[in-house]
This record gives structure tokens, sequence and C-alpha cells, in this order.
């Protein structure tokens, strides 16, 4: 008996910000696998900012989305129809799949997950791509020295909230902006930044970055870019890694920003270089154990923003880009 599926589907490219009218709800079923392949019930999909590249036409690090065809997302679902004897029915797996609620895919193509080590949905967040790019872009550019200052723009986000915490677990002062009060009480409450700020209310970026930085930035680890970018730059030591992981205040810019003053990165000597998480896959169990560890002792905390039905992850997608979750977003978009 086929399975009704709804599914989300990439309608038009956008030029500037992304709206509702780019995607297109639509009714399907779901497809038997084939020798090879499993049938996936989804559970729960990630929404990320790499996503607003890959809805641009040209050439990227990943390839684009095609107008007319369901989009992808990490996933985190279970199989219930298998041809693949290493994946049984039952097993549960993550791996890159659709905007729908049942998903086909190859089975060689996923990974098993342990629904008893941790929450699902986490890995799509810690245990996921942006715990992994947090993990791996600190420890291969960043190299954080103990009573070393450490600085993280979108520090609530899905990537800042591990940076910041695995930099204090290192023994560094870390330090963090986000764009609300609560988010920065949450930074230096619960997940123990030593100070932080509300960039939407600061007077100066280059002042707030004064205040909670007197000593100057060692490692910046930068998801924003732009304006917050040029005011990092006056503050940087000499010697400081800048890991560049992201920059979404430019993503939806028809001309991006310019950044001024970049001469400061020759008299410091500063190091400043970007990174694609999945170049390092091949760490990915050492990633996950260490990960496991700290979460299981207590030392990581984790936030999430759950928006539920697959028919609300545009909606979800375009809040994330504006900066109204609170930590990782994902779609819950159904029960095992």
């Amino acid at each position: 008996m086929a399975l009704d599926n709804i599914q989300v589907i990439f309608k038009a490219r956008p030029t500037g910000w992304v709206d509702e009218s780019h995607f297109e709800i639509r009714a399907g079923t779901a497809g038997e696998p084939r020798a090879g392949e499993v049938l996936v019930k989804n559970l729960y999909m990630s929404v990320d900012p790499y996503m607003r590249g890959r809805m641009r036409e040209g050439r990227s690090y990943v390839a684009g989305f095609e107008l007319g065809k369901v989009l992808e997302a990490g996933v985190v679902g279970v199989v219930i129809e298998s041809r693949d004897e290493t994946m049984p029915e039952g097993t549960f797996v993550t791996g890159t799949l659709g905007w729908e609620q049942y998903s086909l895919a190859r089975g060689k193509g996923l990974r098993k997950v342990d629904p008893k080590a941790a929450p699902l949905s986490y890995y799509l967040g810690v245990l996921g791509m942006p715990g992994m790019t947090a993990w791996v872009g600190l420890e291969t550019i960043g190299k954080p020295q103990p009573g070393e200052t450490v600085y993280v723009s979108a520090a609530s986000g899905a990537v800042g909230q591990v940076v910041g915490q695995i930099a204090k677990l290192k023994g560094c002062r870390v330090t963090g902006s986000a764009g609300s009060d609560e988010k920065v009480a949450y930074i230096v409450g619960e997940l123990g930044f030593d100070a932080g700020f509300n960039y939407r209310n600061a007077e100066s970026l280059t002042k707030a970055l004064r205040e909670v930085c007197p000593d100057g930035i060692d490692v910046y680890f930068e998801n924003v870019g732009g304006k917050m970018l040029d005011a990092v730059l006056t503050r940087v030591n000499m010697h400081a890694r800048i890991v560049a992981c992201g920059m979404i205040s430019q993503y939806n810019l028809a001309r991006p920003e310019g950044v001024h003053n970049l001469m400061t990165i020759v008299g410091n000597r500063v190091l400043m270089r970007g990174f694609i998480v999945s170049d390092h896959y091949d760490r990915l169990p050492e990633f996950e154990e260490q990960m496991i560890g700290w979460l299981g002792e207590g030392k990581l905390h984790y936030r999430e923003t759950v928006t539920e039905g697959i028919e609300n992850a545009p909606r979800a997608f375009i809040g994330m880009l504006k900066g109204e979750n609170f930590g990782k977003a994902v779609v819950h978009v159904g029960d095992a």
C-alpha cells in the first residue's frame, strides 16, 4: 500500500530575502525501495544557513537545489522498508534526504545512529553537521590555548553554542554576541560564556567588543561577516586566528557589504581561513565519541527550536535566516 507523502518543492529562486512563495507544498506518494535501497520515515529535518547558498544559480561548494524538485536537508529517521541487508527495518539513520515525510535512499549513503545515546534531533545538531563544524573549525584552525580570549558571533546558534562550550573546556576566556537579551543571558548564564552582548542593541560593535574583550581577541569564530567582521578586525591580537565558518548577514543581500579593516590582518600576522566540514568527515567517529562523552558527563548543553510539521519547513527556514530561532532549528516531521 502506497504511503501518502507531503513534500516541499523548490519553486523559484530568490534574489533577496527568501519568502514562502519560493516553495510549494505538494502531496504525493512514497516510492518502493529497489535493490540496495531503503524507505526511511523522516522524523526530524534540519534547516541550516548553508541552504541559502544552494538556492542560487552558479557554482558553490555544494550542488544547488533544482527547481521543481524536492529540497534536501540533513534528516534523521527510521528505516520502515529495506532491500539492503545492512540496514534492516527499525534501524535509525541519518543522512541527506528530502524535505518530505518519507524518503528513498541508498543504504550505503546513510549512517546508523543510536537513539539511546542522545535525543534523535541531536544528530542534526550537536552530534551532527553543526556540532562537527564547531569541533573541527575550533580544533584545526582556531587552536585555542588556555588563557586566550575566544569571541564567537551568533553565539547562541547551532554552531556558536558548541564553539563557546568547547573553548571553555579548553581553558579559554569566552565571549559572544547574540540577537536578543534572552539569548545573551543564555550563553552567559547557562553555557558559561564569560561575557556577551546583544548586537542589535549595541551603540557600536567596536565599542561593545572593547568592553567584552578588553585584552583583545585571540580566536574569532566567524558566523556573521560584514560589519561584525570589520569590527572584530579592530580588536584582533598579534597572531590571532579567524575561523571563517559562515557569514549569515550577507546571504540575502544582492550586494555584500565591504570590509574595510583588512590591513590589521597584515600588521598583526592574523590567520584567517575558511573551511567546509565535509572535508573532515574522516574524523566523524572521533568527533562523535568525544561529544557523546561530554554530553553524558554534563559538560555540554544544547538548545533547539523545534517547528512542527513538514508543511511548516519553509517558515522554519525563513525564521532561521532572520535569527528567530533560539539554538538549532529543526523540523519535527513524524514519530517512530
